[in-house]
């Protein structure tokens, strides 16, 4: 087993008036040439958006773009004639294949949203651009794991182009998960959210992360109640 830990405070920062985020890995204007991403995972960004601002026009190529709100709602318009308000509970899914532009704004005038982008590296480039969303309701089903994305096949999620699976769940004071890989040779990247949770006898609080390699299996305890992300990544491009 080969882990890397990824203290909260060792993330990137961006304060941009309206735009308040921490950078998991290299984006904008923080550069970290150790931080260029787990796998074909490539950015974890935790955005706080300001009422009634948001990201104007802007376009995207070749990557897998997903959404996951946790307060507030996202008011989504692109190019391809999608438009939908995204409530905190959803996940949106956006493939860029051969270019997509979109604006991603808070509607709101008095709740901040929160949310967190996330960006994989597809498997095979210039695709036609799709879109899809799903609501799953974040706390329906404590002390397990809800798969939100996979690869296409899988039934009740949302899928990417790629062989990555990610997933997100609420975990009460001494639960234990044992998670067991889908891809071979994929690596693992667990976010805590919030909580605690100990990974590899090595103890993660809200907003660590952890990427793990090396393994088929993996034990989480959590020592109070906590919220969590969980990544499996391909090491490399398929």
């Amino acid at each position: 087993m080969q882990t890397i830990v990824h203290r909260s405070y060792e993330r990137g920062k961006g304060e941009y008036g309206w735009l308040h985020t921490r950078y998991s890995f290299s984006f904008a204007d923080w550069y970290e040439p150790t931080r260029m991403g787990f796998g074909v995972l490539r950015v974890l960004n935790d955005d706080v958006i300001d009422p009634g601002y948001g990201f104007d026009a802007h376009s995207h190529q070749n990557m897998e773009i997903i959404t996951i709100v946790t307060r507030g709602a996202v008011s989504h318009r692109d190019s391809m004639g999608n438009e939908y308000m995204v409530p905190a509970g959803d996940v949106q899914v956006m493939s860029a294949g051969i270019g997509v532009t979109h604006t991603e704004h808070n509607r709101s005038l008095d709740t901040p949203l929160h949310l967190f982008q996330i960006w994989i590296e597809p498997r095979t480039p210039n695709l036609q651009p799709r879109y899809a969303q799903k609501a799953f309701g974040f706390e329906t089903i404590p002390n397990t794991l809800t798969l939100l994305i996979a690869p296409a096949g899988h039934k009740d999620v949302l899928s990417i182009n790629q062989d990555a699976y990610v997933s997100m769940g609420t975990f009460e004071a001494e639960a234990v998960y044992e998670y067991t890989l889908h891809q071979p040779g994929s690596g693992v990247y667990v976010f805590v959210i919030e909580g605690q949770v100990v990974v590899a006898h090595e103890k993660l609080d809200a907003r660590d992360a952890m990427g793990i390699q090396e393994v088929n299996n993996l034990s989480l305890s959590f020592t109070q109640r906590s919220q969590i992300l969980l990544f499996e990544i391909p090491l490399r491009k398929a």
